[in-house]
């Protein structure tokens, strides 16, 4: 039987895995390997795998001065959504999240990634604040788990 694995991005490959789920999900925002790096210095990402298939990943956010909310991001791939992938890695990302002791916690989502937004309400989120990022036509959501 197969089982998910959950991984922190160290290395090449999953630095790999990990961008390549960002950008399916966000052709918007494609992200450079060099990017994806640099990201892994500031926010915890980690990446979803049924045995040895890639089927998600997730971005943790610390709060800052300027944001005081931690963002837990979960994407799972379209061929694996509807299987509790995308509450597993929400979970792992939320308890990620708390263990930084924060009193907020929001979540982003690209406004065309309508299963997202579902899920993300589901879960408990409310909008917060729409905008859109330069060169975009596509709205993104902020969302705040009320």
């Amino acid at each position: 039987m197969s089982k998910l694995r959950i991984e922190a991005v160290d290395g090449e490959a999953a630095l790999q895995d990990w961008r390549y789920v960002h950008n399916l999900i966000i052709p918007s925002a494609v992200l450079s390997l060099d990017e994806v790096r640099e990201r892994s210095g500031r926010y915890r990402l980690d990446v979803a795998y049924l045995d040895d298939v890639v089927v998600g990943c997730t971005t943790v956010r610390p709060p800052t001065s300027d944001e005081p909310a931690a963002t837990v991001i979960a994407r799972v791939l379209p061929e694996h959504r509807g299987r509790g992938f995308g509450g597993t890695l929400y979970a792992r990302g939320l308890a990620q999240a708390r263990e930084l002791g924060v009193g907020a916690i929001e979540t982003v989502v690209w406004a065309s990634n309508t299963e997202g937004l579902r899920f993300a309400r589901k879960q408990g989120f409310v909008e917060v604040d729409r905008y859109l990022l330069p060169g975009d036509e596509v709205p993104w959501f902020t969302l705040r788990l009320a």
